[in-house]
């Protein structure tokens, strides 16, 4: 597994800085594109989202892209 790459966005007005291995940030761009918006803002909104869990950023990111893929999995089998 890769290190934690860091990258740098402008969420909601302020400044953060996101680590991720390189696989999560593949996928992070990935499901962005096919949701058809920027990353910046694809990352907002999962910061949003994770506000009611309490859960760090990076690690949101991890678990929303988990997530993703297993509902993906799942679709496909059915």
């Amino acid at each position: 597994m890769s290190r934690p790459v860091k990258r740098s966005f402008q969420i909601r007005g302020h400044r953060t800085s996101l680590s991720l291995e390189e696989p999560f940030w593949d996928a992070l761009k990935e499901i962005a594109v096919e949701k058809k918006l920027p990353l910046a803002q694809f990352v907002e909104t999962i910061d949003i989202a994770r506000n009611a869990t309490a859960s760090g950023l990076s690690g949101a990111i991890r678990l929303y892209i988990l997530d993703y893929y297993r509902q993906r999995a799942r679709d496909q089998q059915d």
